[in-house]
C-alpha cells in the first residue's frame, strides 16, 4: 500500500461504523414493539470505532505536519528563460539542492508578475523568489500591487551585476571625471543606450545625471544587445552596460571602458576603477539578485534556507560560474537584505521623482 493511502483505506473500510447510524433499524423495531437494545449496543459499539477513526486520522496529519522541512522539492519563481534573473536563479537551485536534500525546481514566469504569485503563495517554505532589481522597483512604477517590504520575507543576498561605464572610441575620454566634463561642455548632446523603464541599466544613467549635474539624452531599445550593437557602431556615445556584453568589444578596442558601477573594483572588470572613486564620490548601483519567501513564513525554515544559500555560494565552483556568467556571488544574513532593499528602494524612489521618470 502506497505511503499516505492507510489513512483513507480506514475510513473506507470503516465508513458504516464511523458514520452510519442504525436508526432505521431501530426504528423498525419500535413500530414492531421490540426493543431496540441491540441494535443500539452495535451503535454504541460503533461510535467507539468512530473515535478511533478520529484519532486515527488526526494521528495520520500530526505525523504529516510534523515531518521535517523540506519534505517534499522547493519551487523558486523566476523571470523569463534567458535573463539574468533566470540565470541567477538555476544556478544557486541547483547547489541548494544538496544542503536541503530536496530537489529545488526553477519555474519560470512573466517578468513583474512573479512578485504578486509569491504574495499569494502559501508561507510555509515552498514556494521562494528570486528577486531581481527589476522586480524590487516595479512597485514604484505602480505596475504590481505587492509591497517587496512588507510582503517579502528576506532570506540572503544572491549575486550582484554591476554596470560598466564604456563610450565609442571615438568619444575622447580615457575617465569619468573626463566624461562629466564633456557632458557639461555638451549640453543633451551625447546620448545613452538603455533598454527597459526601471531597468538597472537605465536607473544606473539616470542616477549618474542626478549626482553629476549633467544633460544625456537617453535612446530606448528594445533589449540590451540592439544598444550595444548602436554603441558599437557609433549611433550611441556611451552606455553603462554588463560587463558580459561589452567587456570584449573593450579588449578589440572598438569601445573604451572607464569605471565600474559597484562601490568596489569588480572581478568582472579587472583593473578598472569604481565610478566613486574616480570623479563621482558616493556612487553605486548595481542589479541585484536575492532570494525571498512569502511574510510570515516561519522564522526556522527562512534560517535553514538562509544556511542553505550560504553555504552554497561558499563553494569556488559556483562562485566562477556566476563570475563567466558576468555576475559575482554575494550571500547575506537575512536582516542585511532587509536594510539592503529598503535603501534601494528609497533612494530609486527619490530618483524616479526628482528626474520625472514614468512607466513606458
Amino acid at each position: 500500500m502506497k505511503r499516505g493511502w492507510g489513512a483513507w483505506w480506514f475510513l473506507w473500510r470503516g465508513r458504516l461504523a464511523c458514520v452510519s447510524p442504525p436508526w432505521p433499524t431501530a426504528a423498525a423495531a419500535l413500530r414492531a414493539g421490540e426493543a431496540p437494545a441491540p441494535q443500539m449496543r452495535a451503535f454504541a459499539g460503533r461510535g467507539a470505532d468512530l473515535a478511533r477513526c478520529a484519532a486515527f486520522v488526526l494521528g495520520f496529519v500530526g505525523v504529516a505536519a510534523a515531518q521535517p522541512y523540506p519534505y517534499k522539492p522547493v519551487r523558486m519563481l523566476s523571470a523569463e528563460v534567458g535573463g539574468g534573473a533566470d540565470l541567477a536563479a538555476r544556478v544557486i537551485a541547483q547547489r541548494m539542492a544538496v544542503p536541503l536534500g530536496k530537489q529545488v525546481v526553477v519555474e519560470n514566469r512573466p517578468g513583474r508578475l512573479i512578485g504578486d504569485m509569491l504574495v499569494k503563495a502559501t508561507p510555509d517554505g515552498y514556494t521562494l523568489l528570486l528577486i531581481s532589481s527589476t522586480i524590487m522597483f516595479a512597485p514604484l512604477f505602480g505596475e504590481t500591487f505587492y509591497d517587496p517590504i512588507k510582503d517579502f520575507a528576506p532570506i540572503s543576498m544572491v549575486a550582484t551585476n554591476p554596470n560598466v561605464v564604456v563610450v565609442h572610441a571615438s568619444v575622447a575620454v580615457n575617465s569619468v571625471k573626463e566624461l562629466i566634463a564633456l557632458a557639461r561642455a555638451k549640453p543633451g548632446q551625447l546620448n545613452y543606450g538603455a533598454a527597459g523603464t526601471g531597468s538597472s541599466i537605465h536607473l544606473a544613467v539616470e542616477l549618474f545625471k542626478q549626482m553629476a549635474g549633467v544633460d544625456i539624452t537617453r535612446i530606448s531599445y528594445k533589449g540590451a544587445g540592439p544598444a550595444v550593437n548602436d554603441l558599437l557602431g557609433g549611433q550611441v556615445q556611451l552606455m553603462f552596460a554588463t560587463a558580459g556584453s561589452v567587456m570584449r568589444h573593450v579588449s578589440t578596442g572598438r569601445l573604451r571602458a572607464l569605471a565600474v558601477t559597484s562601490a568596489r573594483p569588480s572581478p568582472l572588470a579587472p583593473g578598472l576603477p569604481t565610478v566613486a572613486a574616480s570623479g563621482l564620490p558616493g556612487y553605486e548601483m548595481v542589479a541585484i539578485y536575492a532570494l525571498a519567501a512569502p511574510a510570515r513564513t516561519p522564522p526556522a525554515i527562512l534560517r535553514q534556507l538562509n544556511q542553505a544559500v550560504v553555504e552554497s555560494l561558499a563553494d569556488p565552483e559556483l562562485k566562477e560560474r556566476y563570475l563567466t556568467s558576468g555576475m559575482e556571488a554575494a550571500s547575506s544574513s537575512p536582516e542585511a537584505l532587509a536594510a539592503r532593499v529598503k535603501t534601494e528602494i528609497a533612494t530609486v524612489a527619490k530618483l524616479i521623482k526628482t528626474a520625472g521618470i514614468r512607466a513606458e
